[in-house]
């Protein structure tokens, strides 16, 4: 049996084919989540950001993130805190922007910006941008890491993701 197609004739078989193509075409220009290099995360971040009531010089050489399929990111970056009182720059390494809800070591954290560190006794806490705490969980440390860098943000074997600060790290979801 033959169809009629933009003129010429095809065969059901053929039709069927084109039927069942055009999905995964369209999955395969939908994308996937990308994790984004400090060269990526430069385009999209400011020289300096916002943290309790003072502006910061963000490190974006030192910075990581995901880019989601449907166009959502993640973003973090490393800060310069040293016009801050110890007890913040203690807490406050890095700045973080999330715009979809995640969660963080089992801990869920709504879309929004925060302040991050990685703190002594293997902690990674998280603020808002008064830096009144939000969490603290547990962070793991990558005795295998190769060549740990200041921030990172890589994707994590059971599908979800890493934020490192050197070897140390917390996984994230979506």
């Amino acid at each position: 049996m033959h169809w009629r197609a933009m003129g010429k004739f095809v065969s059901a078989a053929a039709l069927a084919v084109a039927t069942i193509m055009v999905p995964v075409r369209m999955a395969a220009q939908q994308g996937s989540d990308t994790v984004l290099k400090p060269a990526d995360v430069q385009k999209l971040l400011p020289a300096s950001v916002y943290y309790a009531g003072q502006s910061a010089p963000t490190q974006l050489r030192n910075s990581g993130g995901v880019k989601f399929a449907d166009g959502h990111y993640v973003l973090a970056t490393l800060v310069d805190t040293s016009g801050y009182s110890s007890g913040i720059a203690a807490k406050y390494q890095g700045y973080f922007i999330t715009e979809v809800p995640l969660r963080i070591a089992g801990q869920s954290l709504p879309a929004g910006v925060y302040g991050i560190g990685f703190i002594a006794d293997n902690k990674f806490v998280v603020t808002d941008v008064g830096a009144n705490e939000v969490f603290t969980v547990n962070s793991s440390d990558d005795a295998e890491m190769q060549r740990p860098r200041p921030l990172e943000v890589v994707a994590d074997s059971v599908g979800g993701w890493r934020l490192y600060a050197g070897r140390s790290y917390v996984s994230f979801t979506r």
